[in-house]
This record gives structure tokens, C-alpha cells and sequence, in this order.
């Protein structure tokens, strides 16, 4: 269905203006809300998965978390919909693309994405409803945002305790201490305005948030007059302004909101501060130190600043080759450049931000002196045209490219342009760059632009601030034991009539969290509304080239792939392949140094880089075979010069700028430290199901949490001159066995684009041999594991496994869909609801035959794993109803059809087919999961899920050393 663009405009609405994109294939229209003056963006294209957004400026002034808890809450029941949960149970009834909602720090958005016309107009009743009617009932505050209760509810003899969903979230968010350096450096860089404080919620604070606080907040807040709708796709705007008027609009006047949104009151002179970070105790605080500098740029939502500021950004930190990043990688203050490293321009006012970690607290005033000599020389010295060419190059390509494969594209677009919306700039103007980089082509032709953008920026501007973040292993105890004090002194003051109404509430919380309500009010797809299965991109191949070749709408972007089988290896070998695969793009090649390849690659590409894959057959999860992608895309006029780079690469990556291999290694270890808190769950799983197949055991030592170790051994090893050399040598030699192996290619353009490109393979690659393939062969793995790994948090992640199938088993589809009925019937009210996690759920990961449990961000340890046993018991004792199947299965066919970038849709069928995974197999495993049933679900789980067969991993805190020994897992250092 084609983009309709319709002048004729609902009566309610006001049309501000229209707007082609051609770079984009986009036409924009600007709208008013005539009575409340709601704004809305509607973005036109030719894509059925439409898109809709609604934002609320929000401009908290505490850390109460109050803007994050009222999105949370405001999903839980409606005007419309007076049920407990409609956002959980629509996703349960939903074909959706994509639903979730998020507070960022001056805008909470509600936003979701779907292919199907019946499911959007559903879900747009449910979340306008939801945004503009909500219940807010005390009972859910108390259950998603923080409440008192006794560690036993019933037993006002236990201890005090605070639990909430929001509570934990952010008890897990701010173990991190990235996140704590950036909510640090903020709260001291804007001393006046909403980003002072934490959007999310200090856990501290969270605990002072009052229902009545809440409620003014969302009576302030949420109303159409400080509303901000986008829309995406095929769907004309007029008739989503009939459905906003009529579900929602209608019913509102104007109202004057007068929110605390300014500029940031200006400092004079720089600002030096020191805090602390809490690590465990007896880890040693050696070189664990961040030391950051951060200064207060110009408004975001000017598009010139916006861009000169991403300029700036870009020709100091760009990539190696930038002067201030060379700077911090070589640096011997530290280990590796802050993760902080960058421009902030989502705020109103944007912020700079360099440094370093792994460093001690008395290297600050030296950093600071390495950073302003640096910014210095570059003001003196210039940057050469080409380089600022090569950075623009880039902002154009990432303007152009269609993303979409983790994300909806149309959503991505609507996350550019509500900043410049929220703060008052023209969110047109930054979705239509084309006019702007050619001012910003014009301004770098003189030399002096980018010496006066330093000065004036960085060098002059006085409202900076160095933060260093230290260690503490002390500061957790000494919080905890605040915390326990404060608790037991409030205990201790408890009337009769309070500890009744603490019983009495955790009571009423139960009872509501077991109800069982009345779904039949919220609207729904069904099985009858699947579609039908998505059409494979269609594929021609090259037999001299042996290249699959796909012709798809990329907006002026190619891709291009070498694929090789992986050679022979020995497990040394092949435990270095993560490290081989983040080198390869960032070591020099052929005559060239690292830095003259980090610019060829900037001036010539869109990046390039490489990755390894391994998948079992599918009908046997222990017989693997793995491939060496090396990739690439680019604008298409620069097609000849990525197809020599990514053969330059291939065939004359080197490893033998030692200092530059040790440098890579340090940052990549400090980049998997700090996966270890937001992707505990995922690690957690990933440990408890090591010992299933071949590819569980691959991905738990080079990805897992046995790989996070190993990269910290490795690390500390290279201070050692000798082991840096081996490595350098074990690279090289690892590359000269994966150039050898026989090459396959893809390539993805526009139809055009094509014969030149596949022309230009054939020319370039004529010379270079190949010498066949040699076999890459592992022994089939099988064991059960039963590991705590401890790390510093202050919530749980818990995971429970069970060897399973394959995915071409006939027992898979339904393995697939129990995940998804075990976590909608009862885990998902256990772990979270009752349990106060973030998250928690379960599913079956057909690559390598595992169904594995998991939750995340949670406050429970032995209780979840008792679930994970629970939920089984559950689902052979209760009665459950078709309506539940269904739901579960429609969850399973929207995953199974989630829409991909047009590229992303060519590469997902070629790696598909790759690993034999083929349109005849897909269909198979689709019509499986269409026809199972109840029984279906009873009898696999009943085969494969024995507890007494299950693998357990947590990660967790050292403080739970004596709950894990208990249960009998082995303890497992980080």
C-alpha cells in the first residue's frame, strides 16, 4: 500500500506544514491540536509497520523517580480498562513490532509499532487510555514503585524491609558505575534545572515518594496540552487524528502548563569534585578509579550548534585516529578511555564529555593537563579538509541508512526529532540534514572554523567540571547499614494501627496480584489475524564469484561480506577468535599504521569490522559449523573503494603494533566489566546452559561470563612484554589460517547498483588465491552446571536450565511457545508482581538446545529458583484455557515475522541459508507452533523439564556467599 498524503485535514487539527524528504522517501506534516494545542509529527511512507509515539515533557525536581514510577504505573489499568495489567496483557494479544515505554530525563514517551491495521487501532485505544484515564490505584504505586513491608508480610515480627519493582530496577541500574559516573557528572554540570537529578530514581530517594506526589505529578503532567503524538508509516494522519479526537481530545481544554525548562545557570570558573563508588569488599581499589571531564556546550535543538558540536565531537573521538581518543588510548594514567566519552545533545542543553578509566585519584590534575594540551594543539595546528570531509561523509551516511533490524526505523526517526519537539527546535530541520551539511561543507573550508569551534566550546568555556569517581569497598556496608538502621528505628516507632495497615496492604497487594480479572474487555488479535508467512528477499548468485547477490531499497547504502568457513583450530585458538574479531578493523594493514587505517576507513566506508558465528544443524544441536564474516557498507558512490578496503583487510591486516593490541584488549575488557549489570540475565543464562551443546559451551567462553574472566586474565597477562608478544604472533598466525579459506561474498544494493558492484568483486579479487578449506571440528559437550558468580550488585540474576532439541525437532514449536505461556501465566506475576524483580521469564533456545528460565534485577535468590520449579508444577495443576495457548502462540508468530531494515532482511536470509536453515524449514516450524496444543505443552515440558536434570547459575553479590553455598552452587569469582 502506497503513502497517502491527504490535504484534507480532521477539523480538530490544524496543519502546520508539509515537508519532502527525498533522502529519507519521507514526507513530513506538522500539526496543532486546535482546542488543547496538542502537537503531532506524522511521518508518511510507504511501510505498513506504523508507528505511534506519545511524549509528555516531564521536568522532575527530586530523585523520587516520580516521572519513571508514573510511567510504570500508568499501564496499570484505565478509565476504559480497569484491569490490573493491560500493557502485559496486550502483549499477550497483540501481532505488535514493538511495545514498551520509557522515561528519559525531560520526556516520558509511550510508543509501539505493528504491521497489522485491526492490532494498531487496538493498541492505540489501550495506550491513549492508558497515558490520558489512568487508574493509578495506590495498590499499584505501592507494587511497581516502593513499598514498607515486613521481610514476611503476614509476620509483623520479621525484619522491615523495601520492595517495588521500580526500587529494584534502579537498584540494579546504579551498580553500575558508569551510570553512576554519568548521573555524578550531570548533578554537578546542571545545578539548577531538571537534569540535576535522576530521572529514574535514586533507590535513597525513591523510598520518599509519596502517592499523593504522584498524583499531582501525573495531574501536572499528562494532559493533552503537554502532549507531543508522532506518528509513522502508511496510516494517512487524518485518520489517526479521528481516533486521537475521538478516544482521548475531546474531552480536554486548553491548559496552561508552566514546567522549570531553562537554560542552565552558567559557572565561571572550572569545578574539581571527588566521590566514591561502592566495589566489594577485599576486591582492591588499584587502578579502579574514573576520572572524567565534561563541559556545558550550546542548546540542542539548534541544528547549526547541534552539528558543529557533533563535529567537535567527532574530530577529537571519533575513532584511533582522532587526536583527543589517541590521546586517552595511549595514556599511561589510565587503562582505557571513559565508556562517557562523547556528545550528550538529548538534553536542552548539550554536554562534552572525555576521560578515562582504570586510573587512580591522584592522576587527575595530569589528565586534565593531557586533555587541555591536546585540545590545545589541535586548535593550533588545524585539522586537515579531508579529515573534516571524512566525519561529514559519515553524518550523511548515518542520516540515509534505514536501520530497523533491532528497532522499528520509523520509531528511530521519531526518537531523532522529539528532543528539537520538547525543547522548542524544528524537528524537520534535524530529519532534512541535507541543507545543513551544505553550510557545514561551506564553514570547513576555512581554517580557522574548527580552531575557533574549540576555543569557544571547550578551551574558553569556563563550565566544566572534572569528576573523579574512586572506589569504596566500604560504602556498601555503610550504606546497608544506614538503610538497616533507618528501618529498624521506623519499626521500632510503629503503632498498632500502622503495623495492621502494613499487614493488611501487603494482604490487599496479594490478593489483587492473584486475581484473576476480566480480560475480555481488552481488544485483541487472534490466530485468524496471522498473516500469512513473510516473503524470502529474493537472492541471484554468481557461480564465478560464488556471490549471493540481493537488489533491495537501501536508500543509497551498499553492503558487502567476505564469508569463510572457520579453519581448524586448537581450543587456544579458538578462545581467541572475540579478540581476532574486534582487532581486525582496528590494527594497520599493508604499508599503513593503525592511524592511517582508521582514516581510510572513516573517509571510505560507513565502518567495517568483523564477527564469528557458529550454529548447530537443525536437527542435531552438537554438530556445528562456524563462519568469519568481514563486512563493510557505504554510500554507493565510494562501492570500489569498500570493496578494496574490506579485501585489503582480509588479506593484509596485521598484528604487529603491539602496544596498539594491548590497547584494544584493555578497552575490551572494560567494556565487558560493564555489560556485567544490565546483561546479568542474558550471562546468567548463558552459564546455566554451558554444558548443553556445542554452541552453549562457544558462547559461555567467548561471550559469557567465563569469557568476561578470561578477557580480565588476558589483560593482566600483556604487562608481561612476553605474553604481548605471543599474542601479537598467536593473531597473526590465526589470520594467515582464515585467509587461506575458500570465500563466499554477499552483496546488497539498489537494483543499479548492482552489476558495477558485483564488476568491481570480480576485478579486485582476480589476483587473490585461496587455498581451500580446512574443517573446524568440535567434540559434542555434556554437562550440568551449577555456578554463582559474584560480582558487585545489589540485586540478583538467576537462571535455571534444561537440555532440550533441536529447532527441526518435532517437540521445538511447542518448547517455543511454553516459554511465552510459562512467563504470561504465572512467572511473570511470581518474579516481578510478587517477587518485585525487573523482569523475569522463560524460553526455549532451539540454536542450541536449551529452555532456560531466567530473572533480572531481582531482590530474590533462592525464592526465584523455587518459581522456576513452581511454574512447572503449575502448569500440570491448574486449568488453563485456550484464550492462553493462543496468546502464547501469537506471541511466538510476531517474533518469528518481526519486520527487518531491507538490508537486514537480505543478510537474515543469506547467514539462514547459510546454516541450513531454509524456507521449507522455517514453514515447517511455523505451521508447529500454529497447531499446538494444551497437551502439547504438558507432554514436552513433562519430557524435558525435570527439575532434577536442571543446570543453575546466578550472578549475585559476595553478601550471598552463604545462600549459594547452601544451595549448593559452586562459587565463582569474577
Amino acid at each position: 500500500m502506497a503513502a497517502v498524503i491527504d490535504n484534507a485535514t480532521h477539523p480538530a487539527f490544524e496543519k502546520l506544514r508539509s515537508h519532502r524528504i527525498d533522502t529519507l522517501n519521507l514526507e513530513v506534516e506538522e500539526y496543532r491540536h486546535r482546542k488543547t494545542g496538542a502537537r503531532h509529527l506524522h511521518l508518511a511512507a510507504d511501510n505498513d509497520e506504523n508507528v505511534f509515539f506519545v511524549a509528555l515533557r516531564t521536568f522532575p525536581m527530586d530523585s523520587t523517580g516520580v516521572a519513571h514510577i508514573l510511567e510504570h504505573t500508568a499501564l496499570c489499568g484505565s478509565e476504559r480498562f480497569p484491569v490490573r495489567d493491560p500493557f502485559f496483557m496486550m502483549i499477550r494479544r497483540s501481532l505488535n513490532t514493538f511495545m514498551n515505554a520509557f522515561t528519559s530525563s525531560d520526556w516520558t514517551a509511550y510508543p509501539f509499532a505493528s504491521m497489522n491495521r485491526k492490532d494498531f487501532d487496538n493498541l492505540l485505544s489501550v495506550y491513549l487510555d492508558s497515558v490520558f484515564f489512568s487508574k493509578l490505584d495506590p495498590l499499584d504505586f505501592a507494587q511497581e514503585g516502593h513499598r514498607l513491608e515486613f521481610d514476611t508480610p503476614d509476620n509483623p515480627d520479621t525484619d522491615l524491609v523495601y520492595r517495588g519493582v521500580v526500587y529494584n530496577e534502579m537498584k540494579g541500574a546504579m551498580s553500575s558505575p558508569t551510570s553512576q559516573l554519568w548521573q555524578r557528572l550531570s548533578s554537578h554540570l546542571f545545578q539548577t534545572t531538571t537534569y540535576h537529578y535522576n530521572s529514574g530514581g535514586e533507590p535513597d530517594h525513591i523510598v520518599d515518594l509519596s502517592y499523593d506526589e504522584l498524583m499531582a505529578f501525573y495531574r501536572r503532567h499528562y494532559h493533552p496540552s503537554n502532549a507531543i503524538f508522532a506518528t509513522y508509516g502508511n496510516i494517512p494522519a487524518q485518520e489517526h487524528h479521528e481516533r486521537f479526537e475521538e478516544l482521548a481530545l475531546k474531552r480536554f481544554d486548553h491548559l496552561d502548563i508552566d514546567l522549570p525548562v531553562h537554560d542552565e545557570k552558567r559557572i565561571f570558573a572550572p569545578v574539581r569534585v571527588e566521590e566514591a563508588y561502592a566495589i566489594n569488599e577485599g576486591e582492591g581499589s588499584e587502578r579502579k578509579t574514573h576520572i572524567v571531564m565534561g563541559w556545558l556546550l550550546g542548546q540542542s535543538f539548534d541544528l547549526q550548534s547541534n552539528l558543529e558540536a557533533q563535529l567537535l565531537s567527532a574530530i577529537l573521538l571519533e575513532n584511533s585516529a582522532s587526536p583527543l581518543m589517541h590521546a586517552l588510548e595511549t595514556t599511561d594514567l589510565g587503562h582505557a578511555p571513559s565508556p562517557m566519552c562523547g556528545l550528550e545533545d538529548s538534553n536542552r542543553e548539550m554536554t562534552f564529555v572525555c576521560g578515562i578509566e582504570g586510573s587512580e585519584p591522584e592522576k587527575q590534575q595530569e589528565l586534565e593537563a593531557l586533555i587541555e594540551s591536546t585540545l590545545a594543539k589541535v586548535a593550533e595546528e588545524g585539522v586537515s579538509e579531508e579529515r573534516l570531509e571524512a566525519i561529514l561523509h559519515q553524518l550523511e551516511l548515518h542520516q540515509r541508512e534505514i536501520a530497523g533490524d533491532h528497532f522499528p526505523y520509523g520509531l528511530q526517526l521519531i526518537m531523532s526529532a522529539i528532543s528539537p519537539m520538547v525543547h522548542g527546535g524544528d524537528p524537520v530541520e534535524l530529519l532534512d540534514l541535507e541543507p545543513v551539511l551544505a553550510k557545514l561543507r561551506e564553514k570547513i573550508r576555512d581554517p580557522q572554523f574548527v580552531p575557533d569551534l574549540i576555543r569557544r566550546n571547550l578551551l574558553d568555556n569556563p563550565h566544566r567540571v572534572t569528576l573523579t569517581l574512586r572506589p569504596d569497598e566500604q560504602l556498601e556496608a555503610r550504606r546497608q547499614e544506614a538503610i538497616h538502621q533507618a528501618l529498624a528505628k521506623k519499626k521500632a516507632s510503629l503503632t498498632a494501627e500502622e503495623v495492621q495497615h502494613l499487614v493488611e496492604r501487603a494482604a490487599a497487594l496479594e490478593e489483587r496480584q492473584m486475581r484473576k480479572d476480566d480480560d475480555s474487555i481488552l481488544p485483541k488479535v487472534d490466530l485468524s489475524d496471522v498473516p500469512l508467512q513473510m516473503p524470502e528477499p529474493e537472492c541471484r548468485f554468481d557461480g564465478d564469484l560464488s556471490a549471493a547477490i540481493y537488489a533491495r531499497g537501501t536508500n543509497g547504502l551498499i553492503y558487502e561480506q567476505i564469508v569463510v568457513p572457520v579453519p581448524e583450530l586448537t581450543e587456544e585458538e579458538l578462545l581467541l577468535l572475540p579478540y581476532y574479531t574486534a582487532l581486525i578493523s582496528e590494527v594497520g594493514c599493508g604499508d599503513l599504521d593503525y592511524l592511517q587505517m582508521q582514516d581510510r576507513i572513516s573517509a571510505e566506508s560507513g565502518g567495517i569490522g568483523a564477527s564469528f558465528s557458529a550454529k548447530g544443524r537443525i536437527d542435531d544441536v552438537q554438530d556445528v559449523s562456524g563462519y568469519i564474516v568481514f563486512n563493510g557498507k557505504a554510500l554507493a558512490r565510494n562501492r570500489s573503494a569498500l570493496t578494496r578496503l574490506l579485501r585489503d583487510v582480509f588479506t593484509g591486516a596485521r598484528f604487529d603494533e603491539k602496544e596498539r593490541v594491548r590497547e584494544i584488549i584493555a578497552q575490551i575488557r572494560a567494556r565487558r566489566e560493564q555489560a556485567v549489570t544490565g546483561s546479568g540475565h542474558a550471562l546468567a543464562m548463558g552459564a546455566a546452559s554451558q554444558g548443553m551443546s556445542v554452541g552453549g559451551w562457544l558462547s559461555f567462553r567467548l561471550g559469557g561470563l567465563a569469557g568476561i574472566r578470561g578477557t580480565k586474565e588476558l589483560d593482566s597477562s600483556l604487562k608481561d612484554p612476553k605474553a604481548l608478544t605471543a599474542l601479537c604472533d598467536k593473531l597473526a598466525n590465526l589470520h594467515t589460517k582464515v585467509s587461506e579459506q575458500a570465500r563466499q561474498f554477499l552483496v546488497i544494493g539498489e537494483e543499479e547498483q548492482l552489476p558495477a558492484m558485483v564488476d568491481d568483486l570480480k576485478s579486485c579479487w582476480k589476483d587473490v588465491g585461496s587455498a581451500g578449506s580446512s574443517s573446524w571440528v568440535m567434540a559434542p559437550v555434556d554437562y550440568t552446571a551449577r555456578e554463582a558468580w559474584l560480582t558487585s550488585t545489589q540485586v540478583n540474576f538467576c537462571a535455571k536450565a534444561y537440555k532440550t532439541v533441536s529447532v527441526d525437532h518435532p517437540d521445538a514449536a511447542a518448547l517455543t511457545v511454553l516459554g511465552g505461556f510459562l512467563r504470561n501465566g504465572y512467572l511473570h506475576r511470581a518474579i516481578r508482581e510478587k517477587g518485585g524483580a525487573y523482569g523475569g521469564g522463560a524460553g526455549q533456545d532451539s540454536v542450541n538446545g536449551a529452555f532456560r528460565f531466567f530473572s533480572y534485577r531481582d531482590p530474590r535468590l533462592a525464592e526465584t529458583l523455587d518459581d522456576f520449579d513452581k511454574a512447572l508444577e503449575w502448569l500440570h495443576t491448574a486449568e488453563h484455557g485456550d484464550q492462553e495457548l493462543e496468546e502464547s502462540i501469537l506471541g511466538v508468530i510476531g517474533q518469528l515475522d518481526k519486520p527487518r531494515s531491507p538490508a537486514g532482511a537480505a543478510r537474515h536470509a543469506f547467514h539462514n541459508k547459510l546454516f541450513g536453515r531454509s524456507p521449507e524449514q522455517r514453514a515447517r516450524f511455523r505451521e508447529r507452533v500454529l497447531a499446538t496444543t494444551l497437551e502439547d505443552l504438558k507432554r514436552v515440558a513433562s519430557t524435558w523439564l525435570v527439575p532434577e536434570k536442571a543446570s543453575v547459575a546466578v550472578v549475585t553479590s559476595p553478601d550471598n556467599r552463604k545462600v549459594v553455598g547452601d544451595l549448593g552452587l559452586a562459587i565463582e569469582e569474577m
